[in-house]
């Protein structure tokens, strides 16, 4: 009898633990999650998600002969030192990848990160970035390369055969590299700097995400899903101050270690559900954070002031343990937030079968989503001058968004969009990045308010100039422009969707959200909703409100302009962006020194002149005055007022209003027995899903960038992507 109750205590046996706190549900998939994840992995196939096998084949061949590169300039450059013969011919080097292709989740065109670590005697000043650097530039399959020798992490770019590599180097101090080395090891990090670590800790949080996941396949399944999700919404992009792909890895393996046996489905759907949910600045963390006697510096905001100001924590899982979003400001986590929320209503739709997972990817249209841009148009001499010049801007113009943050006490918020275009139609070499602006909304303003940013602009100008390789020809210029001024290029097919479709488009969005009890789930529903109750056709709109004095702007005075830095010279050697743009709109261009006062109507105003409250406008004080300009402009806003439309979120603008949408939270569409653990999110028991509240306590009371505003923004029920309104 003792023996046969000896099998159910062994049954009794607590599951394992994955990460810092036990799962929230052991929940497996229903018969109706398992045919979701069928339907979303065709869907995922059908939108070439996923590389062919010849270029997977490719990548390795790709990867085979970078291998044998390294070790052929490792023995060439044991042999130059004078070492023996024995030396020379035990000199090695090996090939890691780290990042999505280590992971398992790349798509076609993607790059492959790689990690080349040799001996101690091969450094990466003159050797990597010089011998290594010419042996490439001599070869005819190596095209596009980029040393960037002052990165963080110093990386050499280049095209191999077409496959984009991404080359980082480490020097160990070991003398000789065993093919078979454990880059996990803590060893490894013994007598290195601190660019050598940061090299290194690429690839080893690769491994211990992959180790600390319960399933892979459902991880890298998810990963994918929620990656191409956050491209096709303008959401990804670590250096623009959004999230990159080991950012995005880390939270879907918290997740994973969440919901330890959901299916991909599944755990789309709890992504958003948990993480619209999370009390930001609270840390994601897979394990706890080691702190070795090593000497380099963890993530700790008891100890470093600095990691107080972190607004979205996500800390990488190996020692040194860093957050690897520290780029995300707080107008680019309202972005965020506002995104997952409108993402996880579709979801909602997903589970009750009104919608496919088609709907979930619909590209967010950002071109019709604000009122005012900021355009910063790039050019340099040649395509190769371009390629670094973009990217020391690009890596920038997260500064200038929060420039403008704290130049306006946080009052104007930015909206940078991280994908650039080319204007086919011109020969030089250029490109533009483009931002949108639009007052923090349920702020408290007095009529006439301004915020005049063009000193910001102008600092901000000065800054990219000082780039250490700047060559004649390279040239940044910022511009407003409003959205019936947006250049035609920046559409798909070269052109802007009619105000046909736009019409269309608001009248599905108010059909739909007048199923929800009036309350309105996307902001772009919200903008059209607040625009019917003004005047009741949703057509015709008070004068008085959009009258602006801001003279006509050229769609942009840049890349048609080309400035010599030493003379100040105006040169035509690029095309006007709009050939078709009229007399009266273009702009005289003022000598450099005045670049920015006189190209950049840099001053937001903040009229009270309508009952529904307060318009952001850009005002140039320059003419201010001319009535001519107040009677055009204000036709001209007239007419875009009947224009406006929706952002892509049109097909779901309805939802809880509320408090209800949290109550709702833990309701299981399937009946899972997950519903008790979602409950526990809206019963005061956020600590299970947030272990750290010490820290975050910590977090809270610093002197950074305040937590409170940030909090209170992303934990609102009802988010919004209104624009200027």
């Amino acid at each position: 009898m003792v023996g046969s109750e000896s099998p159910p205590a062994e049954n009794k046996q607590a599951p394992k633990q994955w990460g810092v706190t036990k799962p929230l549900s052991l929940a497996g998939p229903t018969e109706a999650d398992i045919q979701r994840t069928r339907e979303l992995e065709k869907f995922l196939v059908d939108s070439g998600v996923y590389e062919s096998a010849e270029e997977v084949a490719k990548r390795e061949v790709v990867l085979d002969r970078l291998r044998q590169i390294v070790k052929d300039w490792v023995k060439k450059l044991t042999q130059l030192k004078g070492y023996t013969d024995q030396m020379v011919e035990d000199a090695n080097a090996v090939i890691f990848t780290f990042g999505s292709y280590r992971l398992g989740v790349h798509g076609p065109g993607a790059d492959v990160d790689t990690l080349c670590i040799g001996p101690s005697y091969v450094t990466r000043e003159e050797d990597f970035f010089y011998v290594l650097h010419n042996i490439l530039n001599e070869m005819e399959e190596v095209t596009e390369l980029q040393p960037v020798p002052d990165a963080h992490v110093p990386v050499m770019k280049f095209k191999f055969d077409g496959i984009s590599i991404d080359l980082l180097y480490a020097s160990t101090s070991l003398l000789v590299v065993p093919d078979d080395l454990d880059i996990s090891n803590i060893s490894i990090l013994q007598d290195i700097d601190e660019p050598t670590a940061r090299s290194l800790n690429g690839c080893r949080v690769a491994d211990q995400i992959l180790k600390l996941v319960p399933s892979v396949e459902n991880f890298r399944m998810t990963l994918q899903c929620l990656k191409f999700w956050a491209k096709r919404r303008g959401v990804y992009s670590n250096v623009m101050g959004f999230l990159g792909g080991v950012n995005w890895a880390i939270l879907v393996a918290r997740l994973c270690q969440f919901y330890p046996k959901a299916n991909p489905s599944m755990l789309v759907f709890r992504f958003f559900r948990v993480y619209t949910l999370w009390r930001w600045p609270n840390p994601v963390m897979l394990c706890e954070i080691e702190d070795d006697e090593l000497g380099f510096s963890v993530w700790d905001p008891r100890k470093n002031h600095w990691d107080r100001n972190h607004l979205m924590p996500i800390i990488t899982p190996a020692y040194p343990c860093m957050n690897s979003s520290y780029n995300v400001s707080s107008s680019t986590l309202r972005v965020m937030m506002e995104q997952w929320q409108f993402a996880k209503m579709i979801c909602e739709d997903i589970e009750l079968n009104k919608v496919q997972w088609s709907a979930l990817f619909e590209p967010y249209f950002f071109f019709e989503s604000y009122k005012n841009y900021l355009q910063v148009d790039i050019i340099a001499s040649d395509l190769d001058d371009l390629r670094s010049w973009r990217g020391w801007v690009e890596s920038r113009l997260r500064q200038l968004t929060l420039m403008i943050e704290r130049d306006t006490s946080g009052k104007l918020q930015c909206h940078p969009y991280p994908q650039d275009y080319v204007d086919s139609s011109k020969q030089c070499a250029h490109c533009s990045f483009f931002m949108g602006l639009q007052r923090k909304q349920g702020e408290t303003i007095q009529e006439g308010q301004q915020f005049d940013i063009r000193q910001t602009v102008d600092e901000f100008r000065h800054q990219i100039m000082s780039y250490l390789y700047w060559k004649p020809g390279m040239e940044i210029y910022v511009s407003h422009v409003r959205r019936k001024q947006i250049p035609a290029y920046v559409f798909p097919e070269g052109y802007k969707r009619s105000r046909h479709l736009r019409s269309m488009n608001q009248q599905q969005v108010d059909k739909i959200s007048s199923e929800g009890n009036g309350a309105c789930r996307s902001g772009s529903a919200e903008r059209i909703l607040k625009r019917k109750e003004l005047d009741g056709s949703g057509l015709a709109r008070s004068t008085e409100k959009r009258v602006c004095i801001s003279p006509r702007r050229q769609v942009s005075v840049s890349p048609e302009l080309n400035y010599s830095r030493d003379e100040g010279a105006l040169e035509d050697n690029c095309c006007t962006v709009s050939e078709k743009t009229t007399e009266k709109a273009l702009v005289n261009v003022p000598p450099m020194d005045e670049m920015t006062k006189e190209m950049v109507p840099m001053i937001l105003k903040e009229t009270s002149t309508s009952s529904n409250g307060n318009e952001l406008q850009l005002v140039d004080r320059y003419k201010e005055m001319n009535a001519d300009s107040k009677q055009s402009n204000q036709a001209a806003e007239n007419s875009d007022a009947s224009s406006i439309s929706p952002s892509s979120n049109t097909h779901r603008a309805n939802g809880n209003g509320g408090n209800s949408e949290i109550d709702n939270e833990g309701s299981s569409v399937d009946g899972s027995p997950e519903a008790n653990a979602q409950l526990l999110l809206d019963n005061g028991m956020l600590e299970k899903l947030e272990p750290n509240a010490a820290i975050a306590m910590v977090l809270k009371s610093g002197d950074g960038v305040g937590t409170e505003p940030v909090e209170k923004n992303v934990m609102s029920n009802r988010l919004s992507l209104t624009s200027i309104a």
